[in-house]
């Protein structure tokens, strides 16, 4: 697959899919040119599996076993440009989809510790995040 073709289908929209849809499906194309373009570090981007439906004993466990409301969508665990580490959130471009509030604390107190945060609404954001986060400017 082209990056062209990468970035079509990343940042198509419909009116039928939810939000959580369209995030997942511009994640999904993220990680797979990600992993294209930097396969050796390509394992240093991974995703926080903290959404989704589950029942309550479930939730429990997870809840114990460190799962946190608010955690950033990615996270590249690679320090670059005097940041820890890179935390995305993804968020569309529809009108309401916007952080909630334990995702603003998370990202305060991911910053105050040296980690860079970034809200990547589209392919193309993803890209120029990873690039300007990756090759720093000096």
């Amino acid at each position: 697959m082209t990056f062209e073709e990468m970035k079509a289908i990343a940042n198509k929209t419909t009116t039928r899919k939810k939000s959580r849809h369209i995030e997942s499906q511009i994640q999904q194309s993220c990680v797979k040119w990600f992993r294209l373009q930097f396969p050796e570090i390509g394992l240093l981007l991974f995703a926080v599996p903290n959404g989704g439906a589950r029942n309550k004993r479930e939730a429990g466990i997870l809840k114990g076993e460190g799962v946190t409301a608010g955690v950033a969508d990615m996270i590249l665990l690679k320090p670059s440009g005097g940041f820890a580490s890179l935390c995305i959130e993804f968020k569309t471009e529809e009108k309401g989809s916007t952080q909630r509030e334990t995702q603003k604390q998370w990202q305060k107190a991911a910053e105050a510790a040296g980690n860079k945060y970034v809200i990547c609404r589209s392919f193309d954001d993803f890209r120029k995040e990873v690039i300007s986060y990756l090759f720093p400017k000096k």
